[in-house]
């Protein structure tokens, strides 16, 4: 009988330097979309697939995504006191009861695999997700579907997006098996005219335990990091590799182009001022003819 998926990984601990001067001070994962910072989005979407422990791996300048999921009790009771219950409930239910945060530091960035590497002592020994906050998923639960194929049948778990092939050198791409949904390899940021496929891992994974071996004898590989892709890419090579398709459509937060996107799909889908906000956007759209 398959274990099911109760801890997910959050790998926090990169510097943010495409936000400049922004992350200065601030973590790039407490960037909001409106109102929500990047990081409560991965959280929502890993708790509504039932995960209840939360595991955040992150540096010396993330102390602010610790204070963020703590308990403000004041701050609370302060907004109970000018009447302001629904924003009171909504700051006390940002960690729903029954889910806890444990936090750990990556004392050096060395890339993605040495992140989760770092979460091994409360990790080890049982299959759990990775999630990457930078990709803001809408319209889809890719956690709940990778756990889901995880319960039908163990395996490592990719979820994979078709991309141009001017994207495919930003990626990890899949080296596809012959039967769907199968992998034999995957290629981190393959150069141009190399990739194996059009399919991409993006930021969100069910991992084996077995990952935390292979990590733990890895080399460093490109950038002299130690790359999640190459671990992977070794467990595809004895079949213990699968992907399932994003459903819904992902921005990718990590650079200013895609966090743009992502605002203004919110903004114009916002209940309360998405029909203001589109005619803003028409307004402007018809400055520019």
């Amino acid at each position: 009988m398959s274990q099911s998926i109760r801890k997910a990984v959050f790998p926090v601990a990169g510097m943010g330097t495409r936000f400049l001067p922004a992350t200065k001070a601030m973590p790039k994962e407490l960037l909001p979309i409106i109102d929500k910072p990047l990081i409560q989005y991965a959280v929502e979407e890993v708790i509504a697939a039932g995960i209840t422990e939360l595991v955040f791996v992150t540096g010396r300048t993330k102390r602010a995504i610790e204070d963020h999921f703590d308990a403000n009790p004041e701050l609370e009771q302060m907004l109970e006191d000018k009447g302001k219950s629904d924003i009171s409930a909504m700051v006390h239910k940002i960690v729903p009861d029954g889910v806890n945060c444990i936090f750990l530091r990556q004392p050096v960035a060395r890339g993605l695999g040495h992140a989760v590497l770092c979460a091994a002592p409360v990790v080890s020994g049982e299959p759990f997700a990775v999630v990457l906050a930078d990709d803001v998923i809408r319209g889809g639960a890719p956690v709940r579907d990778l756990a889901a194929a995880y319960a039908e049948q163990p395996a490592t778990y990719l979820t994979t997006m078709e991309v141009t092939e001017g994207e495919a050198r930003k990626y990890g791409i899949v080296v596809p098996g012959e039967t769907p949904g199968h992998i034999t390899g995957l290629v981190e940021k393959p150069a141009p005219g190399t990739a194996p496929s059009l399919q991409a891992s993006i930021g969100r994974y069910v991992l084996q335990p077995d990952i935390l071996d292979v990590l733990h004898d890895l080399a460093p590989g490109l950038g002299g990091e130690v790359q999640l892709a190459d671990a992977i890419n070794t467990l595809a090579g004895r079949d213990e590799v699968r992907s399932v398709a994003l459903a819904g459509s992902r921005y990718d937060c990590g650079s200013k182009f895609g966090y743009l996107e992502a605002i203004v799909d919110f903004a114009l889908d916002h209940p309360e001022f998405g029909e203001d906000f589109l005619g803003v956007m028409k307004a402007r759209v018809s400055g520019l003819g």
